[in-house]
């Protein structure tokens, strides 16, 4: 007999950096407090590909994927989710998002001396930046691949 199916939800959270400025995404909802860009991947879309259209709906910034962060997973007797947080470049010089739509209330710029300033909705956001202004590890973006794709051994 088949096993019933776990619901599993995927995530990409984005870490967007320029300079010692990261971008921060002042949410709709959760309190309106200001968060990275993220959301959840859409049936059929790749994680990368959501990380890149969640951050320009959020903040209106179009960005470049440089490197992935982390990987988490959460297990739950309901289901699972899966988080992978990406590192993020901008690709031009659009200005963040200042008009609120049904995405964000907006979006800046932010050093981690300014963070204290912004009610943040989570102290993790706080902590990913500390960890990259401290030099922590980011892997290559190609450690997420679809499956089925060849093994190329590293040069």
């Amino acid at each position: 007999m088949p096993r019933e199916p776990i619901p599993t939800w995927f995530f990409a959270v984005v870490v967007v950096r320029k300079g010692d400025c990261y971008l921060l995404v002042h949410e709709q909802k959760h309190e309106q407090a200001w968060y990275l860009p993220a959301g959840r991947v859409e049936p059929g879309e790749h994680l990368a590909d959501a990380a890149v259209r969640e951050t320009l709906e959020e903040t209106g910034i179009p960005v470049r994927l440089t490197g992935v962060i982390r990987v988490e997973h959460s297990a739950w007797p309901e289901g699972s989710r899966v988080r992978v947080i990406y590192l993020a470049e901008p690709t031009d010089d659009t200005p963040p998002k200042t008009v609120p739509d049904e995405e964000s209330l907006g979006a800046a710029w932010v050093r981690l001396d300014e963070i204290d300033g912004y009610p943040l909705r989570g102290e993790e956001v706080r902590s990913l930046i500390a960890y990259l202004e401290g030099g922590g590890e980011v892997y290559p973006v190609s450690l997420i691949q679809p499956e089925g794709m060849p093994f190329h051994p590293s040069e």
